[in-house]
């Protein structure tokens, strides 16, 4: 079968712009005349030098504004609600505008002759087809059409919803970067890409399991390391037959190419398995934790909540020389990544670091006492209501009641205690043992990471009116660029009740 020639790569450009509390940004020079929108006296056409340009924008729910891409609305709010708080420094870094996605879960609807793959559109299950999105990395966009040419080839049935039937459900395409081989500013433009292929069958001795490897082979054939082109990282399964809008079931199988997903972020090379989650848009990432890093000190205790694979933890392990690292993730399938990213780390770190398969919302003062710093990375939804609870009320009296309490009254509570030796038994701890903490210590640094502005607000103003925290600095991220939405990174630091002094009254006789 002769090779399938991949299109030729779309020309994305590279525009950064690092936007502030100065009143105005620094933007790239507009584009030609010739691609202006005709103007009217009575109407002010936005510039397109930080648009989107994207032939799927009317009909895919991916991205909602089309203009000033640098700058979402969404900031403005965030520069007023952080300036009312007394942080008048907010800093917005819009990262890269195009090209930025390195993870995309795509559905895969239609016929073997026309395959849809792409997004539902707004308040259906309608697939769009976005070939040329512009948010994807150019390389997404080009395996993806890879797997379009194969699906016709080998007549390959897209998911059918109604029916149940067909054999392709969804498709997952993850960028790695990571290519020591290459100059650095060349790795981002020869990405390779990690696909996954969901497909509709309960394990690889399904009846259709020869279209499975088929299709892989396919894309290993046309897109791995003997084709014109070395697009394909990886080939992988994954196997789901529920009828739920749950994209991955539970099995996973490695078919072709390499087994570990490397990346470099945050001054580390961490392992993500598919199964794993992974940031979207990696650059800006990559940012965050950059920043990060300053608010932590050297040496100090740190334990990492809603860690994952511990990505944000580790960094700190091996940037920070801290003192200890605990990572809590209730997500089991984050162990072998961390395991992984582990064996990486430099073999000068002698701190402490451990990870633990636990839910933080159970019992969570336990994870906050004996730390210097926390961090802080829930879902959108924000921090648990019990976690919430024990920050707000955190004090060295609570501790040290807590501390007394415990020698008398022991712990009976059976989900409490269900948890303990849950989180025991799955816990890892790397290097030497977890080098002893005052027991009664309280954390003086809180650096919450956020994805769901709403939830962050709520969250912040309930940690302030406690009086227990005040926030310090504030940055954002433009993790999506083209939707109304914001990355936040917030540093609060413990309020201290001031000592009273001053000399005492004297009695009067």
């Amino acid at each position: 079968m002769s090779l399938y020639t991949l299109r030729t790569r779309p020309p994305y450009p590279t525009i950064t712009c690092q936007v502030s509390h100065a009143p105005a940004p620094t933007v790239p020079s507009p584009p030609p005349a010739s691609l202006l929108l005709p103007t009217t006296a009575a109407t002010a056409v936005p510039s397109l030098s930080c648009a989107l340009q994207c032939p799927h924008f009317q009909s895919c729910s991916g991205c909602t504004h089309e203009f000033n891409l640098h700058r979402p609305i969404i900031v403005e709010e965030a520069t007023d609600f952080f300036k009312s708080l007394g942080v008048s420094d907010f800093t917005f870094d819009s990262c890269r505008l195009w090209g930025w996605r390195c993870r995309a879960k795509l559905a895969i609807r239609g016929s073997s002759v026309n395959p849809l793959i792409g997004l539902y559109q707004e308040g259906t299950h309608n697939v769009v087809d976005i070939p040329q999105c512009k948010a994807h990395h150019p390389n997404i966009n080009s395996a993806v059409e890879l797997l379009r040419q194969g699906i016709r080839e080998l007549n390959i049935e897209p998911y059918n919803e109604d029916q149940g039937t067909g054999d392709l459900r969804y498709i997952q395409m993850a960028v790695t970067t990571y290519n020591t081989a290459l100059p650095a500013a060349e790795r981002y433009r020869n990405a390779r890409v990690q696909v996954a292929l969901v497909w509709n069958s309960r394990n690889e001795k399904s009846l259709n399991s020869d279209k499975l490897n088929a299709l892989a082979n396919f894309l290993w054939r046309n897109g791995g390391p003997r084709s014109n082109l070395h697009l394909v990282h990886s080939v992988w399964a994954n196997f789901q037959t529920s009828t739920n809008n749950i994209i991955f079931g539970n099995r996973w199988r490695h078919l072709l190419g390499e087994r570990d997903f490397w990346e470099h972020v945050g001054g580390i090379d961490i392992s993500l398995d598919p199964s794993s989650f992974g940031q979207a848009n990696t650059r800006a990432f990559d940012n965050l934790l950059r920043k990060l890093h300053k608010y932590v000190p050297s040496g100090a205790s740190v334990a990492d909540l809603y860690a994952g694979a511990g990505v944000i933890g580790l960094a700190l392990a091996a940037t920070k020389k801290c003192r200890s690292v605990k990572c809590i993730e209730i997500n089991k399938e984050s162990r072998p990544s961390f395991e992984k990213t582990v064996d990486r780390l430099p073999n000068s770190i002698e701190g402490s670091i451990s990870w633990h398969n636990a839910d933080t919302s159970i019992d969570p003062l336990s994870w906050l006492v004996g730390s210097d710093v926390i961090v802080v990375d829930p879902p959108r939804k924000g921090l648990d209501t019990s976690l919430i609870d024990a920050l707000r009320t955190i004090s060295p009296h609570k501790v040290k009641l807590k501390s007394s309490s415990s020698n008398i009254k022991e712990e009976k509570r059976p989900w409490v205690l269900r948890e303990r030796e849950r989180t025991k038994a799955a816990s890892i701890q790397v290097g030497r043992e977890t080098i002893s903490e005052d027991p009664q210590s309280l954390p003086e640094t809180l650096i919450y990471i956020s994805c769901g502005w709403e939830s962050f607000k709520e969250d912040c103003k309930s940690l302030l009116t406690s009086k227990s925290w005040h926030l310090e600095k504030a940055h954002g991220f433009n993790f999506f660029p083209g939707t109304q939405s914001i990355e936040v990174l917030a540093v609060f630091k413990r309020s201290l009740k001031k000592k009273k002094t001053g000399k005492k009254k004297k009695k009067h006789a």
